[in-house]
């Protein structure tokens, strides 16, 4: 509707999430020094809820990137306290079983959404904006639902022990070890070729899906991720989160290489249910993986840490990409990023070499 291009879109989004993710390392080093982090996460997700709607009054692409930043404000604020908070929860040994549960749970939101979408738009005279509007309704229940329904038992917060200055300003980084730097490293180099997936709905559209079946295909989508998420999440509970991990980041370079040569309407569906497999392979496995390598007093600044290194990586991968694609068309846009995805996958290898399962950590 506003006539944004590629490298538009790749602005807004790389934009949105790096703010988000510079976010996420405060709120999350934060929420170790205090007793609580279910303040953090409910303010978060109020912030969200109330500016999202907001889209239906974009009149520009400046005005959506500044919509699209207080969103990503709040979920830079909730996202690493949230994440810690699981954690918190669960025993090591049902820690990826935890996080696939949680990131199936959203999906399936994702997948409602769109569906109702999808109705309105086909079956009533409501413009897209007005559509964005009613998204209120729902964010309004989430907040309830968490204010009501999620109970926090207080932590015990140990004071920092060294005296003087370094007391009054302790390190973001500090005690968190060696193998986790080397991991968020590798995650930087993944994130460098996963550009938004705005982009792969651009592509489906070249495609010939209609924008009125764009909803049921984003919806597909998310009953493919929240389907496997828990599956897979269980599983690195077994056999370890590399194996899995790994995985999915070559079913991404695949996926993107097919995306790049695709010509067909069947062959945007297809790729994208299997693209869902990469989110259910990664998403919570990557989380507990985290949760695994950092101390438990630091677990909230090593999701912050987790969450920055993926947001360095989202600006200039969105930007990269849409640039390519305007510069070289989407084929070599979509090579690169499998290119980065397959070099992670060796280097993840690599980086966590003779580390043992889950369970035996």
């Amino acid at each position: 509707m506003l006539h944004a291009g590629a490298e538009a879109i790749g602005v807004i989004e790389g934009a949105a999430e790096t703010t988000a993710s510079l976010l996420k390392l405060a709120s999350g080093w934060w929420s170790d020094r205090v007793r609580r982090r279910k303040p953090l996460v409910v303010a978060g997700y109020t912030l969200a809820s109330a500016v999202r709607p907001l889209v239906a009054l974009a009149n520009s692409a400046g005005t959506v990137l500044a919509i699209r930043l207080a969103d990503r404000v709040g979920k830079g604020i909730r996202t690493s306290p949230r994440d810690a908070l699981i954690a918190d929860a669960v025993p090591v040994a049902q820690r990826g079983r935890a996080f696939g549960l949680h990131r199936a749970g959203d999906h399936m939101g994702a997948v409602i959404g769109p569906l109702i979408a999808f109705a309105v738009l086909r079956w009533t005279t409501l413009s897209l904006r007005a559509l964005f509007l009613l998204a209120a309704i729902p964010g309004a229940l989430a907040v309830i639902a968490l204010v009501v329904g999620v109970k926090e038992t207080p932590r015990p917060v140990t004071p920092p022990r060294s005296e003087g200055a370094a007391a009054s300003r302790p390190r973001l980084g500090a005690g968190l070890p060696r193998r986790f730097w080397a991991y968020l490293a590798v995650l930087v180099v993944f994130t460098l070729g996963n550009s938004s997936d705005a982009f792969l709905l651009l592509r489906a559209s070249q495609l010939g899906v209609s924008a009125a079946l764009i909803p049921i295909l984003w919806a597909m989508l998310h009953v493919v991720k929240a389907g496997t998420s828990t599956p897979a999440g269980t599983l690195s509970d077994r056999v370890g989160r590399v194996p899995l991990i790994v995985g999915g980041w070559l079913v991404y370079a695949l996926v993107y290489l097919a995306f790049g040569r695709a010509g067909a309407t069947w062959q945007a569906w297809a790729l994208f249910a299997v693209y869902g497999t990469y989110f259910g392979l990664t998403e919570g496995v990557e989380k507990a993986l985290v949760a695994d390598l950092v101390p438990t007093e630091k677990r909230g600044a090593g999701f912050g840490w987790y969450n920055l290194a993926i947001g360095l990586g989202a600006l200039p991968a969105s930007v990269i990409f849409g640039v390519v694609w305007d510069r070289y068309g989407a084929a070599r846009a979509f090579e690169l990023g499998a290119a980065l995805s397959a070099l992670a996958a060796v280097g993840l290898v690599v980086v966590m070499r003779g580390r043992r399962v889950a369970t035996a950590a």
